[in-house]
């Protein structure tokens, strides 16, 4: 059985308000940004998870490390306060979301090349087509 836990950070990159969801899943750290726009409120980011979790494009997986052991109540309160002033996201996180950005740079980089050849051959049909009518058999 594979444990799965999530983490959601809230943070504030000029102008907007950006949400960075982090999934481990198997010893595997994938992440996914959504952009908020105006600070959310706490029942909103509820709601939004709620909805649309199903919907994120989470970066592919990257490694890792993750060591379980029992924590003294008191230091995980200190670490959850330390988590709460924070600012950023993880380099894990970060490295995760840097990926599925390339990724879809390469996918954009591809359809483009692909519509601007398919337009290529559509001109080049077009004149070859004007040619002939121009032609009238002589």
């Amino acid at each position: 059985m594979s444990k799965v836990s999530g983490k959601l950070t809230v943070y504030f990159e000029k102008p907007f308000w950006v949400g960075v969801f982090e999934r481990i899943e198997d010893g595997k750290l994938s992440a996914a940004k959504v952009t908020f726009g105006a600070e959310p409120k706490d029942y909103e980011v509820y709601a939004f998870l709620l909805k649309y979790y199903e919907n994120l494009q989470f970066s592919p997986a990257v490694t890792a490390s993750t060591v379980e052991r029992k924590k003294n109540p008191k230091r995980l309160q200190r670490e959850a306060k330390k988590q709460v002033q924070n600012i950023g996201i993880g380099t894990k996180s970060q490295q995760a979301l840097k990926l599925r950005q390339e990724e879809n740079k390469q996918e954009r980089k591809v359809k483009q090349r692909e519509q601007q050849q398919a337009e290529a051959e559509r001109m080049f049909q077009l004149r070859q087509q004007k040619k002939r009518e121009k032609h009238r058999g002589r």
